[in-house]
């Protein structure tokens, strides 16, 4: 199946559990950004050296850089016939940057999926993740942060796809298997194709 999908939601809307298994689904690949800056850090890249400069002081990785990362990743094969990303784009310059690429391929994105969850539930399932991985950092006011960052930043983007005809919000809630059929019948009511 051929569909260029954004996965997007809130930390701890489950959105890497959902893109793993909907990439598998759809003989895509998840790409994920923080998947591309460990994998460039690890491979001791240029791209990864620059990553390492801003994260290592507690800085964001500007769009610049995270673009050129994305562009670089989608010009791999596997990604020639269709992709899932997770995490990107996280503001309108990001969605304008991956706009413009795509565009260059003739290509544009099929679907934008939006996992809706309650920030409540969210914040107490990544405080419940905290305490079993042992992420001390992770406190409620860390992720009631995070959370409105994501608000803030994040959010807007629904508005672009909206107006576009390609966002679909779909319930995060619920058991895993769950979800991904909820995702899955989404993703057949807007392609019109059942996916594997």
């Amino acid at each position: 199946m051929s569909v260029r999908l954004v996965l997007f939601g809130p930390p701890g809307a489950g959105k890497g559990t959902q893109a793993v298994r909907l990439a598998e689904r759809l003989g895509v690949p998840t790409i994920s950004t923080g998947d591309i800056f460990r994998a460039n850090i690890a491979g001791d890249t240029e791209l990864g050296r620059q990553v390492v400069g801003y994260t290592s002081k507690g800085h964001l990785v500007p769009d610049e850089l995270t673009d050129a990362l994305i562009a670089d990743r989608l010009a791999q094969p596997d990604a020639a016939d269709g992709f899932l990303l997770d995490g990107y784009p996280r503001n309108g310059a990001q969605a304008a940057a991956l706009d413009a690429l795509l565009a260059a391929d003739d290509h544009e994105l099929d679907l934008v999926i939006e996992l809706a969850v309650d920030p409540d539930v969210v914040t107490a399932r990544l405080l419940k993740r905290a305490q079993i991985e042992g992420r001390v950092d992770d406190t409620e006011d860390v992720i009631r942060h995070r959370l409105s960052v994501y608000a803030e930043q994040t959010s807007p983007l629904a508005e672009i796809y909206v107006n576009r005809g390609i966002l679909a919000q779909v319930d995060g809630l619920g058991e895993v298997d769950e979800v991904t059929g909820r995702l899955l019948a989404t993703i057949e009511q807007f392609t019109g194709e059942l996916p594997q």
